[in-house]
């Protein structure tokens, strides 16, 4: 999952929010430097990261993307799924997209103890309003363009947009199929922790 996905699965709880879009820039323990409801949203978004690896249809898409784009195919049914979170977010929240984007951007900005490259990357995403941006394919484009930029070796990813174009149905198949799980999954782990 990326990160509108998981500021969706944070359900309007203010620190899981901040921990769940922290974690990707928090390494290994280093969670214990954060507050108690932060480190629970770290802890959280690490649990949705394993949970969705291992589901069924999650493989059976990265499995159609794999022959093309090898082990970042991953990242990019990351990318796919906020993009069809996006795309459907009226189905699956009360608060439109825009609404809940600036409040996602406001909540974690707000808070003091940012790592500095998550820092980074909120303020681009909030300048650039990229949760909604995801929305269109277009944006999904960007934004892979932007990663596979980063990435160390030749991903390939800036052609993953004309890829969902081409298998749209079958991603939202895939997407429609998991995300109710992944909705489910994140509640329970809220409600044990």
């Amino acid at each position: 999952m990326n990160f509108l996905a998981h500021a969706y699965l944070s359900f309007e709880n203010p620190e899981l929010m901040v921990g769940n879009f922290i974690a990707d820039f928090v390494k290994g323990n280093n969670y214990l430097d954060y507050p108690g409801p932060i480190q629970q949203g770290i802890l959280l978004h690490r649990e949705i990261d394993q949970f969705t690896d291992r589901h069924h249809q999650v493989r059976i898409g990265k499995r159609r993307l794999y022959a093309q784009y090898s082990h970042y195919a991953g990242v990019i049914i990351d990318m796919y799924f906020d993009h069809f979170l996006a795309a459907n977010f009226y189905r699956f929240h009360t608060t439109n997209l825009k609404s809940f984007a600036a409040n996602v951007y406001k909540t974690v900005g707000d808070y003091h103890q940012l790592p500095p490259q998550a820092e980074r990357i909120l303020y681009h995403m909030s300048r650039g309003n990229w949760l909604c941006s995801y929305a269109q394919i277009k944006g999904v484009e960007m934004a892979l363009k932007g990663i596979s930029g980063r990435t160390r070796f030749k991903s390939g990813m800036e052609k993953a947009g004309q890829t969902l174009r081409s298998d749209y149905r079958a991603f939202h198949l895939d997407f429609m199929i998991f995300f109710p799980s992944v909705v489910n999954f994140a509640k329970r782990q809220i409600a044990d922790q």
